[in-house]
């Protein structure tokens, strides 16, 4: 498969040795999971009808490895410098800010999505490099996220990089942390002894964010990570899935390595973004589902990646370093 942009590195003479160590230097820290068996999906009322988050089933996953963390700034850099590749929204020239992440001298006059979601701004000139459009950039942002990525340059990264995005029982699987049914990676309390766990919004959604918070991704290894060592599985930033989206995924796919194979509609996506909230969207419970179009890109979206099991790997909890 070729992307605009972009030919994915073959074992040919073409390949350079700069391009092959690239590639190694891009490559996020894995953690290697011993798959199996596990409760996936909720029966429980807290999420929209429409996500399908249920029945919740026991499925079986093979064993895998999985991204510590989101992709970040820096090892999507590496892939674009080795590659030249363009992404969805430097082709089409804009991409969705989130309101409040633009300067408000520059809000006016831009035009928002619809008006179910003013606090949308198309943004001429946002991508990956520039998060709030023109004027902004990411040198002080190496360790955040990558974001404006759409599902076709995340299978690019990938295909680059010699790995793919998790399937969405992979996701769960890593994201419960060993934890049976829980709510969240940690538990089923949203801030156990009134501690943040995650970036989640903070405030009243969507204009009155608390004094000391801003809206935004933080670095991709914040707070304390999850029982398989995994940081930030939900908030932060949404992440795509390899699988097609559909509601009746619980009712439809196998019990062992589940799946949605790709169609050409939505993508499905996990673990909410900084904009989830109680009173809006609680997307950020780690059996909670969405989707979005394949080309689509925002400044809350982004993307972890995942491999077969194979050697070399960390064992659940470690760091590859």
């Amino acid at each position: 498969m070729a992307w605009p942009g972009f030919e994915a590195p073959t074992p040919s003479a073409t390949v350079s040795a700069a391009s092959v160590a690239a590639a190694d230097a891009a490559r996020p820290h894995l953690v290697s999971l011993p798959g199996g068996r596990f409760i996936m999906g909720s029966d429980t009322k807290e999420g929209f009808a429409e996500d399908g988050e249920g029945p919740a089933r026991e499925v079986e996953v093979s064993p895998f490895s999985i991204g510590e963390t989101t992709v970040t700034n820096r090892e999507f850099r590496e892939f674009v410098r080795a590659t030249h590749y363009i992404t969805d929204a430097e082709q089409a020239g804009t991409s969705f800010v989130f309101y409040l992440q633009v300067d408000p001298q520059r809000r006016a006059a831009m035009r928002r999505i619809s008006r179910e979601l003013p606090w949308w701004l198309e943004v001429e000139g946002a991508c990956w490099q520039r998060p709030q459009g023109p004027g902004s950039g990411i040198q002080d942002l190496l360790d955040h996220p990558v974001v404006h990525v759409s599902w076709t340059d995340a299978t690019a990264y990938c295909a680059w990089a010699g790995l793919r995005l998790p399937t969405e029982a992979q996701w769960e699987y890593a994201a419960r942390g060993g934890l049976v049914q829980a709510r969240y990676p940690w538990g089923n309390e949203f801030e156990p002894g009134g501690q943040r766990r995650c970036n989640t919004w903070q405030g009243v959604f969507p204009a009155q964010p608390l004094p000391g918070w801003t809206p935004g991704p933080m670095a991709a290894r914040s707070f304390e990570a999850n029982g398989y060592g995994l940081y930030q599985m939900v908030g932060n930033v949404w992440q795509w899935c390899a699988d097609g989206f559909s509601p009746r995924y619980h009712l439809e796919t196998a019990l062992r390595d589940p799946r949605v194979d790709a169609t050409p509609g939505r993508r499905a996506q996990r673990g909410g973004s900084f904009l989830c909230h109680a009173s809006y969207c609680d997307r950020y419970r780690v059996a909670a589902r969405a989707s979005n179009a394949p080309m689509s890109a925002t400044s809350h979206c982004g993307f972890r990646v995942a491999a077969d099991a194979g050697a070399g790997l960390t064992q659940p909890g470690n760091r590859a370093d």
